[in-house]
């Protein structure tokens, strides 16, 4: 079996060709020459008996073991490249801070980051992402990724930091058409617009373990879609109160069955940095953890968060 103890510099070598994709930019990053990483990442696969990159003239294209390998050593690496940070102070965080949330996160949780995170740590780089897929936090070099529900990704280590109130809603003009359920059966006649996970329809969850998945013709995978279609009336929405808060207030939305309890859903951060959690990413999962907190309490709108 090969030590790989004795070639950390080709490890660093070919995670560094993944993260940037090219010799040169690994290079770049690493303040080396393009050949001193090719010979770094011939001396690994030479140990390893593989091949992890196929070479061309334009390109490298990662092999599947090197997939495997690199997925196995690259949170390995990320903690030991974080050790210093782990024990710094959390009065003078910097590095780069790579953040991936869905969209609908975006108007709840990104006024606070920007306007009072970002202000007290200016050292700090932000990178955010928004995406409604499941990102592969490894290979895609993300640090933590905020998401609401039930993670599906055992490899991961996820630290619940709220739990959020849902809310079943319909439009006005829907429920003057339809009418307004009365029952459980009546909810499960109604058409709905439906959130997709994994190309699958998300069931609707009552706290006495009642279940069923709604039927509707609109399917969206992001929370920004199902407001637009809900709004248009062609389907009631199964969503997080706090997205739909204002709109409950103001009329434009009517909540359905309000006197059946619904579970609250978890909102996660998920990260694969094992124990070994660089001090930036605690902090920022402590701020959004009470941003959270305050939202599912007071049920604040987006407007309110950034009037604060």
């Amino acid at each position: 079996m090969p030590n790989l103890l004795n070639e950390t510099s080709g490890m660093l070598a070919f995670v560094r060709t993944v993260e940037s994709g090219s010799f040169s930019a690994a290079a770049r990053n690493t303040n080396t020459t393009p050949s001193a990483i090719s010979r770094s990442v011939a001396r690994l696969e030479k140990l390893l008996g593989t091949r992890l990159f196929l070479r061309s003239t334009r390109a490298l294209t990662l092999t599947q073991d090197g997939q495997q390998v690199f997925e196995h050593i690259s949170p390995l690496l990320r903690e030991l490249d974080s050790t210093a940070d782990v024990i710094g102070s959390s009065n003078n965080l910097s590095g780069r801070l790579r953040v991936t949330m869905p969209g609908e996160l975006a108007p709840l949780l990104l006024p606070g980051i920007f306007s009072r995170f970002a202000v007290k740590y200016p050292a700090l780089h932000l990178q955010i992402g928004l995406t409604d897929r499941f990102v592969n936090l490894v290979s895609e070099d993300y640090d933590v990724a905020f998401r609401v529900g039930y993670p599906t990704e055992g490899d991961l280590i996820v630290r619940k930091l709220a739990e959020m109130p849902m809310v079943l809603a319909a439009s006005p003009d829907l429920i003057k058409a339809l009418g307004q359920p009365a029952s459980l059966e009546d909810l499960e006649r109604f058409p709905f617009v439906r959130f997709l996970v994994d190309r699958k329809v998300s069931p609707v969850r009552f706290c006495d373990g009642t279940t069923f998945t709604p039927s509707g013709r609109i399917d969206c995978d992001s929370g920004t879609g199902l407001l637009q279609a809900v709004h248009s009336g062609l389907g009631a929405v199964y969503l997080l109160r706090c997205l739909v808060a204002e709109d409950l207030e103001e009329g434009r939305l009517v909540e359905l069955l309000p006197e059946i309890a619904l579970p609250k859903l978890p909102l996660n951060a998920l990260h694969a940095f094992g124990k070994t959690v660089p001090m930036r990413v605690k902090v920022l999962c402590e701020f959004v953890a009470s941003e959270a907190r305050q939202l599912a309490e007071a049920e604040f709108r987006p407007a309110s968060i950034k009037a604060r």
